[in-house]
């Protein structure tokens, strides 16, 4: 697999397409690996005239794991939910920033100069800190799953903090029984399938199982400004996917992150919660596509 280094660390990626086509760079989210992009969602891409490139986040995966960087606890999480108390500042290595300066770094490291981004969860906050930092950068944004963490919008379900913050597992078997376990509390109710869940956790699990980086990448997240008012100053085709039965990220979150983009356009599915079933693959990639092809459209335009 294909690596580069980009601000100060390696990042793994891989990419499918003709290299003479607009780029798509997926941005997964937390505690996920880039194999999290499902085959058939990237396949499609490519075929639409897309290079689809993805990659492994800092800390996890195959990238740069930051052993000697501090780590935040699960009391550190439990405080910030139970009594408001900010994670201690030498315990967060890195924020959302940082990890936009990573794409940034695999972009020119790629030789892009600008590229359709889509991010999910996590990713989509990276790919809104990317597009406001750089918005020369960025022909199109797709935010899925995602916020812009305006204060005020609901907290995870109780079931998802608890699944989300528990301490990490000990060994092989109990990780993928763990990884089963947040899937069927915050993915899609009517599209959970244990037995995919389980191949595609065991996978995972065997590429790569480093722990300490899911904790540091939570503590980047949590530890981040909000965007909801420095997105109302982003100007290119943008649109943000979100599922109703979420239960991590309430629908509230993207409702928001919509109005702060102002040309945002929302997507809202009834039977999605914080996942990607297949059966929704095509219409996800509906909307990149759409939403590239008016980049590259307004593009042009100004040409």
């Amino acid at each position: 697999m294909p690596e580069v280094f980009s601000n100060g660390i390696t990042l793994h990626y891989d990419e499918r397409g003709d290299r003479e086509a607009p780029p798509v760079v997926l941005i997964m989210g937390l505690s996920l690996q880039m194999i999290a992009w499902p085959e058939a969602f990237c396949d499609d891409l490519a075929k639409r005239g897309f290079r689809v490139i993805r990659f492994d986040n800092r800390d996890i995966g195959l990238s740069t794991k930051l052993h000697a960087a501090p780590s935040p606890t699960v009391a550190d999480f439990a405080a910030l939910f139970l009594a408001k108390k900010q994670i201690p500042e030498a315990r967060v290595p890195y924020r959302i920033s940082d990890m936009a300066d990573d794409v940034l770094g695999l972009f020119d490291a790629l030789g892009l100069a600008s590229a359709h981004v889509v991010g999910l969860s996590m990713g989509g906050m990276i790919a809104q800190e990317l597009t406001i930092r750089s918005p020369s950068r960025v022909r199109s944004l797709v935010s899925m799953h995602s916020s812009c963490l305006e204060p005020g919008l609901p907290l995870p379900t109780a079931e998802a903090r608890k699944v989300l913050f528990q301490s990490p597992p000990r060994d092989r078997e109990a990780a993928i029984e763990r990884g089963v376990e947040v899937f069927r509390v915050i993915g899609s109710p009517s599209h959970f399938d244990p037995v995919r869940t389980r191949a595609a956790t065991a996978r995972a699990h065997d590429r790569s199982s480093y722990r300490l980086g899911v904790a540091r990448q939570l503590a980047a997240i949590l530890s981040s400004e909000p965007r909801h008012a420095r997105l109302r100053h982003v100007d290119l085709p943008a649109a943000v996917v979100h599922g109703r039965l979420d239960p991590l990220l309430p629908f509230a979150h993207a409702e928001a992150t919509a109005r702060a983009i102002p040309s945002a356009a929302l997507h809202l599915f009834d039977d999605l919660g914080h996942d990607l079933p297949e059966v929704h693959l095509p219409r996800f990639a509906d909307i990149v596509a759409d939403t590239a092809r008016r980049g590259d459209e307004r593009i042009a335009m100004r040409r």
